[in-house]
């Protein structure tokens, strides 16, 4: 049996459930490979995977002999028939955090559910340990990410907009193996990079700004994530103490991510040093990234947990100031028993595209 499928069946035997119907998408592809809309039931005997007549022909394409899964065309299912899958079953698990309330009843309604159970997302929290295969995919994504990046060096130039500049990573990671962008890109530059979530404007880069460039792509349905921050033409000297510190939390928290490490106390660390040189760190320190761009954990100084191995996480401090201009690195990492792997590896240190001379202009550099 698909061995996914088993530790499901194992959980919900030992959950006191008699079945599940698993509803997320991304759920249903970690656990079978199909990447369609489609239901999946985990019932007392057998396992069902409903789906339409557009994507049958690829499910069963997808499906073995060995996933042992029954791949069915929801419009030969009769009313009957969907009363029987949890016949005599007291209990079945539903993805509460998924579904809607109308979806909720709908099931209830259709399924004929005696009881229906909050899964508390076990199939979430089994995807936080990555297995070899799906840290393959992610490593494949970091390196087109990584290859993305050492293209922009040479790209962008002064009074690109942030669009067009966008629009090419997009276009990079097509023509490079990437199914496409794992989260809308972002590009902000100068003042629009004061904030942690812009959206790529059509305002140009200008000589001087800092650039944040947020961005990631999927391999095999398998994220990565990445920010770096440079700057167009030359580095102004006011922003320099803020990239500094930045950069110095992001290498000293590297440093300490490993198996056993107590998330909260790793960013406590981060937010104390912020807040010793009169800065805040906004957001989380980081999250798990997986076949979803923020999965758990999630790294903050409210999770009083601890980083395992194989976890795969961000590791993202940034420094922000309203109106005028932002910080932020960020790598995707591995989790090992030792300390951890950066999968994201481009260059960190101060980085200047389209470089200008600018030591004529004494009133810019100061």
């Amino acid at each position: 049996m698909n061995p996914k499928i088993k530790w499901l069946r194992d959980k919900v035997r030992l959950s006191n459930l008699d079945g599940i119907i698993i509803s997320n998408p991304v759920n249903i592809r970690y656990l079978t490979g199909i990447n369609a809309e489609g239901t999946l039931l985990i019932t007392r005997k057998e396992n069902f995977y409903i789906t339409d007549s557009r994507y049958i022909e690829y499910a069963k394409s997808v499906i073995t002999i060995n996933d042992e899964i029954i791949v069915c065309n929801m419009k030969d299912i009769s009313k009957e028939d969907y009363e029987n899958f949890f016949l005599f079953c007291d209990n079945v698990g539903f993805e509460e955090d998924y579904i809607t309330y109308l979806t909720y009843k709908q099931y209830m309604q259709k399924y004929k559910i005696n009881n229906f159970e909050e899964t508390e997302g076990i199939i979430e929290k089994q995807r936080i340990i990555k297995d070899e295969e799906e840290i393959g995919y992610i490593e494949k994504a970091c390196q087109i990410t990584d290859l993305c990046f050492n293209y922009l060096t040479n790209f962008i130039k002064i009074g690109m907009t942030e669009k067009e500049v966008a629009f090419e990573i997009e276009k990079f990671f097509i023509q490079n193996g990437a199914e496409g962008v794992s989260f809308e890109t972002i590009v902000a530059s100068g003042k629009n990079s004061s904030k942690p979530h812009a959206i790529p404007s059509d305002k140009k880069i200008e000589l001087g700004d800092p650039i944040t460039i947020d961005m990631g792509c999927k391999y095999n349905g398998y994220c990565s994530d990445m920010t770096r921050t440079i700057f167009a033409g030359y580095i102004p000297v006011k922003i320099r103490e803020i990239y500094d510190l930045v950069l110095k939390n992001q290498k000293q928290t590297l440093k300490e991510m490993k198996d056993g490490a107590n998330i909260k106390v790793i960013s406590r660390n981060v937010e104390n040093d912020f807040k010793l040189h009169n800065y805040d760190l906004i957001h989380s320190l980081g999250h798990g990234v997986g076949l979803d761009i923020h999965e758990r954990p999630f790294i903050n100084s409210k999770n009083d947990n601890l980083l395992k191995e194989n976890m795969i996480v961000t590791n993202e401090p940034g420094i922000y100031v309203p109106g005028v201009y932002g910080v932020r690195i960020e790598d995707t990492v591995l989790i090992t028993k030792s300390g951890c792997i950066n999968l994201t590896k481009s260059d960190k240190n101060y980085i200047i595209v389209d470089e200008q001379d600018v030591t004529k202009y004494k009133d810019i550099i100061s």
